[in-house]
């Protein structure tokens, strides 16, 4: 049976989204990101699944553990995300007065929220909300969570779908210690690396004119300061398709020769949602 950690607690989407891959898979919770990290690095027949950013509120955060750990991503799954407002079974909507998230679930449901009165409270996650809710049997207080986490602890939906936009997606990553990639074939890849750039004038825009060149399209390219620093920066990069194209090998042959450091972090199929 193979493993997979996630961060957060049983009902969390990340928990949700790692059965959807694999439903007969071991899942382990983890108390933070870094141990989930920490883990899989220690561990080379697990995986980890991490959401790495946010339809409409962007980046989660865990970029420098990216850079720090380098582990190799196998593949990536979107994840629709439908908040449900949950509390003790029984409860009128009128009596509810305090409601528990996740600090980015709160801000995407925040039109529900104010229409409400509701007093928000920034929780560590979702899940973790909705089991405290369930713990404390309060009908003054609702967590905002998935489906999974009203069935794990026993808590009823009062209302579906309070997002603000529907259609809402988290990108999450698998990741895991050894390397593997798929052969290059006659479908949509995804190659992403980090890099890190010499110390010069214009120098990223001249680490990515191979990329112009050569026709390869660059997907995401966003900067992170390293740690303890603002004056040195690297660069998670994701570009359409697999690194044994020749255009993607020159592309990235003439990014080396600008970089102090380079790191092909995973090649992997795009997931279909891309092409709607």
């Amino acid at each position: 049976m193979s493993k997979i950690y996630f961060q957060g607690t049983y009902g969390a989407y990340s928990h949700l989204a790692a059965l959807s891959i694999d439903s007969k898979a071991e899942v382990i919770p983890c108390k933070t990101f870094a141990e989930c990290f920490s883990k899989a690095s220690k561990d080379p027949s697990s995986k980890i699944i991490i959401p790495e950013s946010n339809r409409i509120t962007g980046n989660i955060g865990i970029e420098y553990l990216i850079f720090q750990y380098r582990l190799n991503i196998y593949s990536e799954y979107f994840q629709k995300i439908e908040h449900n407002l949950l509390a003790i079974p029984g409860t009128k909507i009128s009596e509810i007065k305090n409601v528990y998230s996740h600090a980015q679930a709160l801000s995407q449901c925040s039109s529900f929220i104010k229409s409400r009165n509701f007093v928000e409270h920034v929780s560590a996650d979702t899940a973790g909300s909705a089991e405290m809710v369930s713990k404390n049997k309060n009908k003054k207080d609702a967590a905002i969570a998935s489906t999974l986490s009203a069935k794990t602890y026993g808590l009823e939906i009062i209302e579906k779908n309070i997002e603000n936009e529907q259609g809402n997606l988290t990108r999450f990553l698998i990741m895991g210690k050894n390397i593997s990639q798929p052969e290059f074939g006659n479908k949509k890849y995804i190659t992403s690396f980090l890099f890190k750039l010499k110390s010069k004038p214009a120098a990223l825009y001249q680490s990515l004119g191979g990329f112009a060149i050569n026709g390869v399209n660059l997907t995401k390219l966003q900067s992170y300061p390293e740690k303890n620093s603002f004056d040195s920066y690297f660069f998670l990069c994701d570009l359409d398709g697999h690194i044994e194209d020749s255009k993607v090998q020159k592309s990235l042959e003439e990014l080396g020769l600008h970089c102090e450091d380079f790191h092909v972090l995973g090649v992997f199929e795009a997931d279909k949602i891309r092409e709607k």
